[in-house]
């Protein structure tokens, strides 16, 4: 009886102490990496976005979607920035992830995610933008083009998960995706796993190109070890394959110009995969094919996205500021 209750106190201590420096992990990671642009309400979930070049009415609206284990911050390292003069830019975390509030407690898909940045757009004047997506961005942005044709003006996807795939899903989202595991790990992950893990990881993601200098401690790394930012990513990716089987039977329904940009590198989201057969589907869709470029074109190969983004423009008949 002694032994099963010093186990017990032990299994608490250990438990209360988890639980605390997950906390401390987290608030160090907010105080680093604040939020840096405003909030939207729709339906009583916030959403975050940062907004940046002209006035509302002066250029087309351009929307940035990141992809999994992101936030705003990878798309405003440069890309933002750099389109910010042409075009009104609103970059949004996506719901869960960075600063915006998730939609329920079981993933948010991407056609729920669709709605309500659609909807946060509108709140901020962009009735009809340009909408790009990165990696798993991409298949948000997919979903509304499909779920929300009359809501946007064209359709960049970068690297974009498009079409159905065969691998597994990887072992840790497997974990964190668990309805009894996935909470118990999470806490866990945050306390004990240090930022240079993710920071490993992103690097993985880039190959075979290095992140550029500066993009690590740009983008906030310990953001994604927050304890529900892991829970609700692993959820999302859990999820995204049954989605995507749904969804994609209807792409030949998106009449709005589609630019395609995807790298031959891409071991994350492959070319043959998703970007070839989802031109083939999509009336009038043009792909740029990168040669030797990995997962993160938008900033392996900025110039590249950009260009598609104007044609993109071009095509719907929207004229960027000069």
């Amino acid at each position: 009886m002694k032994l099963a209750l010093l186990l017990l106190i032990g299994l608490a201590a250990l438990a209360a102490l988890t639980l605390w420096k997950a906390r401390v992990h987290e608030t160090r990671a907010e105080a680093a990496w604040p939020p840096r642009g405003q909030f939207v309400t729709v339906d009583g979930h916030r959403v975050h976005a940062v907004v940046m070049g002209p006035e509302v009415g002066e250029a087309p609206d351009l929307v940035l979607l990141h992809g999994a284990s992101g936030n705003t911050r990878d798309m405003t390292f440069h890309l933002a920035s750099a389109l910010a003069g042409p075009y009104r830019v609103i970059v949004f975390d996506r719901p869960g992830l960075g600063y915006s509030d998730q939609i329920g407690r079981d993933g948010a898909t991407i056609t729920e995610q669709a709605a309500l940045l659609q909807r946060a757009a509108a709140k901020l004047a962009a009735t009809h933008p340009i909408v790009l997506g990165h990696s798993y961005g991409g298949a948000v942005a997919l979903a509304w083009a499909v779920t929300r044709p009359g809501t946007l003006s064209a359709l960049v996807s970068v690297a974009g998960a498009a079409k159905p795939w065969d691998s597994p899903l990887p072992p840790l989202y497997r974990v964190l995706s668990h309805p009894v595991l996935g909470p118990v790990a999470a806490p866990i992950i945050t306390a004990f796993v240090p930022d240079s893990y993710v920071e490993n990881a992103v690097s993985e993601i880039f190959a075979p190109q290095a992140p550029p200098e500066g993009y690590l401690g740009h983008v906030g790394a310990a953001l994604t070890l927050r304890r529900e930012t892991l829970r609700e990513n692993a959820l999302q990716r859990a999820g995204l394959l049954a989605e995507i089987e749904a969804l994609h039977i209807r792409y030949d329904e998106i009449w709005m110009p589609l630019e395609i940009v995807h790298g031959t590198a891409d071991t994350t989201v492959g070319l043959s995969i998703h970007a070839r057969p989802l031109t083939d589907q999509v009336p009038g869709a043009n792909l740029t094919v990168l040669d030797g470029v990995g997962h993160m074109p938008h900033h392996a190969a900025p110039d590249a996205v950009i260009a598609a983004i104007h044609r993109a423009a071009d095509r719907a008949g929207l004229r960027p500021r000069e």
